[in-house]
Parts: C-alpha cells; sequence; structure tokens
C-alpha cells in the first residue's frame, strides 16, 4: 500500500509496522485470496466473505451468487440446520452441495468429484472450492490454516 511505502527499509520496527499494515487492511482481503489460497494450487476457486454474506474478495472465476453467499452464511451461522430431517443446504454456482460435516468451526460439503471447505472467523468466513483432480485434504488444510491464522489476528 501507499501508506507502507513511507516507512524507512533498514528499521525493523519499519519494517513490522508496513507487514501490519498489509496484513490488517480491509483493502487487501484480495491478496489473501490470490496470495494464500489460489496460489498454493490447492484451490481452484476461493472467496473471503462477511458473516452477513457480504463477498470481500473472491478468486476472478468464482461466479458466487447473492444467493449463494446468503445460503452460505445462514449456514455457517447454524450449523445444525445442515442435519435433521428438512437439512439445509449451502449452494456454490447455483449447484446444490451435500454436507459431510458442520460444526461451528468448519463445514465440509461435496458434489460429485468437486467440493469445498467452509470455515467460520470472528469476523468473515473463508471459503475454498476444489474440483476434479484435486485432493479434498490439500484444500481443506489450506482454507482451515488461513482461518486459524485470521482468527488468532482477531478476524
Amino acid at each position: 500500500t501507499a501508506q507502507a511505502s513511507t516507512f524507512c527499509k533498514r528499521c525493523l520496527r519499519c519494517s513490522l509496522s508496513s507487514l501490519r499494515v498489509w496484513f490488517f487492511d480491509p483493502m487487501s482481503w484480495q491478496a489473501y485470496v490470490d496470495d494464500q489460497l489460489m496460489a498454493t494450487r490447492t484451490v481452484s476457486h476461493a472467496a473471503i466473505l462477511g458473516l452477513d454474506g457480504t463477498v470481500w474478495a473472491k478468486s476472478a472465476d468464482f461466479l458466487l451468487t447473492s444467493s449463494d453467499t446468503a445460503s452460505i452464511a445462514s449456514c455457517v451461522a447454524n450449523p445444525s440446520s445442515l442435519f435433521g430431517h428438512y437439512p439445509a443446504a449451502i449452494t456454490l454456482v447455483g449447484d446444490r452441495y451435500m454436507t459431510l460435516r458442520a460444526d461451528e468451526d468448519v463445514i465440509y460439503i461435496r458434489k460429485g468429484s468437486a467440493g469445498a471447505c467452509v470455515c467460520k472467523t470472528n469476523q468473515c468466513i473463508v471459503v475454498g472450492a476444489y474440483g476434479e483432480n484435486m485432493q479434498a485434504g490439500q484444500c481443506n488444510v489450506t482454507v482451515e490454516t488461513l482461518a486459524d491464522y485470521l482468527r488468532e489476528n482477531g478476524f
């Protein structure tokens, strides 16, 4: 960011301050999607949503609709709704996914050979999807690692 470039390059305190600006600047949510999720190549599509379902950042090819983000936010707020006699469902890009596991922190969903990991943090929802020829476990680790990092830092 422009603010980060105003710090001197030799001082450790300034270097740490510039990192703090980058990590906690709300404008850098796209960098989390690009650098921490998509760059790993263990995730085919990714997004970070607010707890209300608003899109904070997403990969360019992740065509989430407002009903997709609303269903994600609703299910994250009440994961027990995904099970029972009339279970709710998470939809991604218009496709309904089967829930494999859901608790307060993470939801795993799948449809055929594709699936996703949805993690709730204090202030946001991290979504990572995987497709054919990708490993669900690797996607899950990538998404959960970022979610843990955000939780530890107050997000």
